[in-house]
């Protein structure tokens, strides 16, 4: 198979955002600019286009194609889309590309996470027969999986706080942070619950925002960058959509991502307590700086987080931060699907 690396990544500020649709037009085009701008290409170079959103979070069918006009008509493009976290789109980019069908390829994911209430939109996702019509919403089922773990003796309250209040201090350098700043861990549980055993800092902010990523394959991506950070692995998991019929504090094995002698990880854990998790599922170690963005917890836009953890750990690699970095996304509740990238610098 060819060889593909990401030579570029942008991501737009996050926040609520009310100049902004469902659609992303308005997210999209500043970032599509900046990383042209930054790789020296135009919209002519792609060889293949491929989008991560949900129309169900848009409320309406088809929505994905509004977002085309972020592209534009002329000339026409090859385009795919993914109803998922961008972070497969980018996956679906890299099989073009490592099968020899494009040279260039450009994933993008949006979400306008702030158009409803996203706690009772995400209970969609769930089994629509049994599950999903008592509406229980996505931070509720998350402090079921954060109970469980507390009683299981995996991780405390406190060990969630100091996830928080170390996410947070590392978002001070990231301008596209929705959340950030220096935080006492004794301050932080000492605030009221969301959910029990969840409290504000430990969930994500309701958030809007759009990441796009370019990959090229060997030489292409040699003369596009310094520095390009080669996917070497990629794998994805998914466990059972019924909460009942799996292990909330096991992960499915995701094959080596955790024997990679990984500098930095970027693991889209929507949830303190499930960055733990997944710290612990992919054998990740003290040394490794996990999350030096501030991760989900500060900037969570739905169906461009996962693309953006995956962008900024590629990102370590191109800047030289890293020698090998891994990328990680999850969708549906409770990390039921997980999609991890590893990248190495040469």
């Amino acid at each position: 198979m060819t060889e593909v690396a990401i030579v570029g990544f942008a991501q737009s500020p996050v926040g609520v955002r009310e100049d902004a649709t469902t659609g992303g037009v308005e997210m999209l085009v500043p970032i599509f600019a900046e990383v042209f701008r930054a790789t020296g290409l135009t919209k002519a170079d792609i060889g293949f286009w491929c989008s991560g959103s949900s129309d169900y979070l848009a409320g309406r069918a088809f929505s994905f194609v509004q977002a085309v006009d972020a592209i534009g008509a002329v000339p026409p493009i090859m385009e795919s889309h993914v109803e998922m976290d961008g972070a497969w789109a980018l996956y679906e980019a890299w099989v073009k590309i490592a099968c020899g069908e494009a040279e260039i390829a450009l994933a993008y994911g949006f979400g306008k996470s702030s158009g409803a209430q996203l706690r009772r939109v995400l209970a969609l996702q769930l089994d629509p027969y049994l599950v999903a019509p008592l509406w229980p919403d996505s931070v509720s089922v998350a402090a079921l999986q954060a109970r469980l773990g507390i009683e299981a003796g995996l991780w405390t309250e406190k060990d969630m706080a100091e996830v928080a209040a170390r996410s947070r201090a590392a978002a001070v350098s990231n301008p596209r942070a929705q959340v950030s700043g220096d935080v006492a861990i004794e301050e932080l549980l000492g605030r009221p619950y969301v959910a029990e055993p969840l409290r504000a800092h430990d969930c994500a902010p309701v958030g809007d925002g759009a990441a796009v990523v370019i990959l090229a394959s060997g030489e292409r991506a040699r003369e596009l960058c310094d520095r390009p950070a080669w996917i070497t692995w990629f794998g994805h998991r998914i466990e059972s959509g019924s909460l009942g019929a799996r292990d909330l504090l096991t992960l499915a094995p995701l094959g080596p991502a955790g024997e990679q002698p990984v500098d930095v990880a970027e693991l889209h854990a929507p949830f303190t307590h499930q960055e733990i998790l997944l710290r612990r599922t992919f054998g990740l170690g003290d040394k490794v700086d996990v999350n030096p963005s501030g991760g989900a917890l500060c900037a969570n836009p739905m169906f461009a987080a996962g693309l953006a953890r995956i962008g900024c750990a590629a990102e370590a690699i191109i800047s030289g931060r890293a020698s090998c970095s891994l990328g990680h996304a999850t969708s549906g509740p409770a990390l039921q699907q997980n999609l991890v990238c590893v990248m190495e610098g040469r």
